[in-house]
């Protein structure tokens, strides 16, 4: 009976892409008393797994906290599997505003002590006394009162490229550290000040907003869903959106897009950019914003140290990081000297340039890629990618998208190609193919084709 993930990441997201189903992401938590976590994670391995559910789930004997991503196909299949469960029936489940089918790679389903790493004691307090919820209007409203403090329950990489305005933003790596800051940052407003909290989904509102009353804190409020229902809330009712920039996520994307604010700066040049990254050298992954001229520069590296590294023997980096604790790097919130621009603490609402905002879910859904080949190289002088050619036939003319964990999502039309060495119109399977393409490609890369429903 298979109970763990077995694929490599890279093969997952192979098939993936050779399905060309749409998937959505997703993110929803509940506390309940659990009585056996390990057979619930286990019984939903089983029901999850072949419904192609990915993503990253912790359970607890005080509840579930999930993001995930599966098939639209599978969406009601799936909701049937989580409201067999008393305490998840009518659960609302939060959908990416920014859909991505590699938001996450793998199933990956623990038991924890907690879904949420707090540090609280949860016998010492009324963990359901909590605030009262507000929905996007109410939250708007109470933000114009002057007697109200918002504070951002996240942590400094997160409330950089997004958050509310006039909010206080912890320069914080953790949840729990966030919690004796806020208090004794607002100790002498307990009485009088409503207490207006935010988070991502809402999970760490849940229980800091108890713990904050317990603290004597009398008008505690927070924000019903987080900022990822929030903003679903200002789009479908046409309301202003208090938030600015992006709202971090903890996937693939790294980032979904409330509003066409850039907030933040690249950390190696300075430029406006709210584009996270993962320094490449595997003895690093450290997190930080990088512009895609800054990527190209340092070759997705945090910094010149680390760039040289990638560029040794493989055996000799290994060399380099044995004995050192790596723990789970991929979200590494230590800050460098090397990056100059970084902000956190006390953050500005000024926007530093816009973007041009995306196309709406449903827009991009009408749109389907079907995988054509992959990337074989990258002649960088002349700006011309060679690609082979696996699966469809492509002609000039065509809408094509070239995806990788690196190059992101970048679309095109086929204006001119070249087959096997030769101008053409057509290219096969089998083929050879070359064209113009304005921004490096890496051998990770994919070729697809667009099609339109």
């Amino acid at each position: 009976m298979q109970l763990y993930n077995t694929m490599r990441a890279e093969e997952r997201a192979e098939l993936i892409d050779q399905a060309g189903k749409q998937r959505l992401t997703l993110s929803f938590y509940a506390y309940a008393k659990i009585e056996d976590p390990k057979k619930f994670r286990d019984d939903l391995f089983l029901a999850w797994n072949p419904l192609d559910v990915l993503g990253r789930i912790y359970v607890a004997h005080e509840g579930i906290n999930a993001q995930l991503s599966l098939p639209a196909d599978y969406f009601y299949e799936f909701k049937d599997t989580i409201e067999q469960y008393d305490f998840m029936k009518g659960i609302r489940l939060n959908v990416a505003r920014e859909q991505d089918d590699h938001s996450f790679l793998k199933l990956t389903i623990k038991v924890r002590h907690k879904i949420v790493a707090d540090g609280l004691d949860d016998a010492s307090f009324d963990a359901t006394n909590k605030g009262i919820h507000l929905k996007a209007k109410e939250f708007n409203q109470l933000l114009e009162e002057p007697n109200t403090i918002v504070v951002d329950f996240r942590n400094h990489y997160e409330s950089e490229i997004g958050h509310f305005k006039g909010a206080i933003t912890p320069d914080v790596d953790t949840f729990r550290e966030s919690l004796p800051i806020i208090e004794e940052q607002l100790k002498d407003f307990k009485e009088d000040k409503n207490l207006l909290m935010y988070c991502t989904g809402g999970i760490r509102c849940e229980k800091a907003s108890a713990f904050f009353k317990h603290k004597g804190f009398k008008n505690v409020y927070q924000l019903e869903g987080g900022i990822i229902e929030y903003a679903r809330q200002i789009e479908q009712e046409g309301l202003q959106s208090k938030f600015i920039g992006k709202n971090f996520v903890f996937d693939h994307r790294l980032g979904e897009r409330i509003t066409n604010d850039i907030v933040s700066q690249c950390h190696q040049c300075g430029e406006p950019c709210d584009n996270h990254t993962n320094c490449v050298n595997d003895g690093c992954h450290l997190l930080f914003i990088q512009c895609d001229e800054c990527q190209e520069k340092m070759e997705n590296c945090c910094s010149v140290e680390c760039q040289e590294v990638i560029h040794l023997p493989l055996a000799e980096q290994v060399k380099l990081r044995r004995g050192i604790q790596k723990g789970n790097m991929i979200f590494k919130k230590g800050k460098s000297d090397a990056l100059k621009f970084k902000h956190s603490g006390e953050l500005s609402d000024v926007s530093l340039a816009t973007v041009e905002k995306p196309k709406p879910i449903r827009e991009r859904i009408k749109q389907k890629k079907v995988l054509v080949g992959k990337a074989e190289h990258y002649y960088t002088k002349a700006q011309v990618g060679l690609f082979l050619v696996e699966n469809q036939e492509l002609k000039t003319g065509d809408k094509i998208l070239i995806s990788g964990p690196t190059t992101g999502n970048q679309e095109l039309v086929l204006e001119t190609m070249f087959i096997n060495g030769k101008e053409n119109t057509t290219a096969k399977p089998g083929d050879k193919l070359t064209f113009a393409v304005p921004f490096r490609i890496r051998l990770s890369d994919k070729l697809f084709k667009i099609m339109s429903y």
